[in-house]
């Protein structure tokens, strides 16, 4: 199971409020990767959190027992990395936290099983919001030990 990941984003903070607000979570400073890293909590009893570094940020290994620390890379703004996140809000909430932000929004539906809100923070990140009705598709069309049998293209 996943307890937390990373992205990156041009503005840290601001991404951190916007999914501590889709999770009705809250979001606070972090920095041991960097020094304008931020990250943010679900408040889900389990420690769901997303960690959120400036854009351009790497990890590096560390010697001995040091924990891996953020380096500036100045790399490109997409990445293949996302998550899937749920959310107690519905899909007009969500539609209207992305629109205030200004970021692109669409639903879509993931190889005909399950439903999503394609949120691509600041533009380039994406982030897919499932609502409570997409979660419950979600765990049925991911919930097998098998798992779907979908097509190439699947999230």
């Amino acid at each position: 199971m996943l307890f937390h990941m990373s992205i990156a984003a041009e503005n840290p903070e601001r991404v951190a409020k916007v999914i501590a607000e889709l999770w009705g979570g809250t979001v606070r400073r972090f920095p041991p990767v960097s020094d304008n890293g931020w990250i943010a909590l679900a408040g889900d009893g389990r420690g769901t959190a997303l960690e959120i570094y400036p854009r351009g940020t790497v990890l590096r290994e560390a010697d001995g027992d040091a924990d891996a620390y953020g380096e500036a890379s100045g790399r490109d703004r997409f990445s293949p990395t996302h998550a899937a996140i749920g959310t107690p809000l519905d899909e007009q909430q969500v539609m209207a936290i992305a629109n205030r932000e200004g970021w692109p929004a669409t639903s879509r539906k993931r190889g005909g099983l399950f439903g999503v809100v394609e949120v691509w923070i600041e533009g380039c990140q994406m982030m897919e919001v499932l609502t409570p009705a997409m979660q419950a598709e979600y765990l049925t069309a991911m919930g097998s030990q098998t798992g779907p049998s979908v097509g190439s293209r699947a999230s």
